[in-house]
């Protein structure tokens, strides 16, 4: 990534994960869309009440894989293979420990966390509770999946985790058929079918990295704690979980204000989570990329190139991140239908995919640009612009919800308000090279 043309490079990068994440998101849709039409409306509210607080969790798992990641990417760029082990080794073992844990936790903690913190209505309680806590102990081959996808990013190694997500998203959705249709094992079923598909994932993701490249080839004895490398994963990870973990955390907020005006506005919601993600996809694969991209050419004494990479990655992005929301909006009514809406929840689902969707569009337009900041370790930025974003879209959902001028209009409004303060303080960062040490700045 360090010779050539900047954007070729970024967008051949970015096009394998954008294709695998599609994929991803296609039968995480497919496992809902099943839900709704075989199960019922209340099963699809209890998945979708899920998904904010799965993602808090696993979260953690990408962030700190970003960490090793960029560490992985910045001793490539140098051509220090001693280093690249070292991370490697270190980043795995860290990972899949952590990953444990955070499964344990979070069964632990899911009934005052449904209960008090996200307020989900009783009467599909006990069915939230029985998907996320067989959810939650795949997390650890989640967090294995993502650590391994990370080191194969740091080496410019995209494309193979499209294939790794094509063989899972056709498993998981042939095993959700067998098990939500043939055995009508409901949302148990729809939970055992991700778990499966995500233990073989990790499981052919670490066979390819080990039999691909040597210098990622570890015996056993090789795994050990390396407290230099682990401070360094966390100092850059812990940013990039606190930018993720904070959105989702303040989602689960306004997820709580929609279930405030019942059940119909909580599968409106569902839907909306589900179908939004194809659009945020471009932005978050050109951000990694340019993660990457960043870190390899920093580690190479090269910033002017990333500083050009960056308006041409949020171009890219732009541009394939519109073509997917006029996509959707063209198709919105047969898309909240797919999911076996009716009524209210219909209409409030249709309202979301036309408005949120199209703002979306102005999410891609700064996002990617949260890529330099890690790429030099720089992370601390774009949480600080992700939190910033998140709490004013908070705050006008709360302040709306209740009154005239938006009421529950302000669901699927309230991005606008986050995402225009995110756009301008983003690109004074980036323009005034806040992200370059001071010595780089001219």
């Amino acid at each position: 990534m360090t010779e050539g043309a900047s954007w070729k490079h970024i967008i051949r990068f970015a096009l394998p994960l954008l294709l695998g994440m599609l994929l991803q998101q296609l039968y995480n849709t497919t496992d809902t869309v099943i839900v709704g039409n075989f199960v019922g409306t209340k099963a699809l509210s209890a998945v979708g009440t899920t998904i904010n607080i799965s993602f808090l969790f696993l979260a953690i798992g990408i962030g700190l894989s970003t960490g090793t990641c960029v560490l992985v990417s910045h001793a490539f760029g140098a051509k220090n293979q001693e280093e690249m082990r070292l991370h490697a080794s270190t980043g795995i073992l860290f990972i899949l420990l952590l990953g444990l844990a955070v499964s344990v936790l979070s069964i632990v903690i899911s009934r005052p966390a449904f209960v008090y913190w996200l307020g989900v209505p009783q009467e599909i309680l006990p069915l939230t509770l029985l998907y996320f806590r067989i959810f939650s102990v795949g997390l650890v081959f989640q967090f294995g999946y993502n650590i391994i996808s990370s080191i194969l990013r740091a080496v410019g190694d995209s494309a193979a985790s499209l294939y790794f997500l094509l063989a899972a998203s056709v498993l998981n959705i042939g095993l959700d058929l067998f098990f939500v249709i043939n055995l009508k094992a409901g949302v148990a079923g729809a939970a055992v079918a991700t778990v499966i598909a995500q233990f073989l994932c990790f499981v052919i993701a670490y066979l390819y990295m080990s039999k691909k490249y040597p210098v990622f080839r570890f015996k056993l004895s090789d795994y050990h704690w390396n407290g230099r490398s682990i401070k360094e994963t966390c100092r850059v990870g812990i940013p990039v979980y606190l930018q993720l973990g904070i959105m989702s955390l303040g989602l689960s907020f306004i997820q709580r204000a929609a279930s405030s005006f019942g059940t119909e506005m909580t599968a409106a919601f569902t839907v909306l989570q589900r179908v939004e993600m194809y659009v945020m996809i471009p932005y978050i694969c050109f951000q990694n990329a340019l993660a990457t991209f960043t870190g390899q050419n920093l580690g190479a004494g090269l910033p002017q190139r990333v500083f050009k990479a960056g308006f041409q990655t949020v171009l890219m992005t732009f541009l394939i991140t519109a073509s997917i929301a006029l996509a959707i909006c063209l198709n919105a009514e047969a898309i909240t239908g797919s999911f076996a809406l009716e009524g209210d929840a219909f209409y409030y689902g249709y309202r979301c995919l036309r408005i949120t969707i199209i703002i979306n569009i102005l999410l891609s337009l700064y996002n990617p640009l949260f890529g330099v900041f890690q790429g030099n370790k720089k992370s601390e930025i774009s949480t600080f612009i992700a939190i910033f974003v998140l709490c004013v879209r908070i705050g006008a959902t709360y302040f709306f919800k209740d009154r005239n001028i938006f009421g529950k209009s302000i669901i699927w409004w309230n991005p606008l308000f986050g995402f225009s303060i995110g756009f301008v303080i983003t690109w004074i960062m980036f323009l005034s090279r806040m992200w370059l040490d001071k010595d780089k700045r001219k």
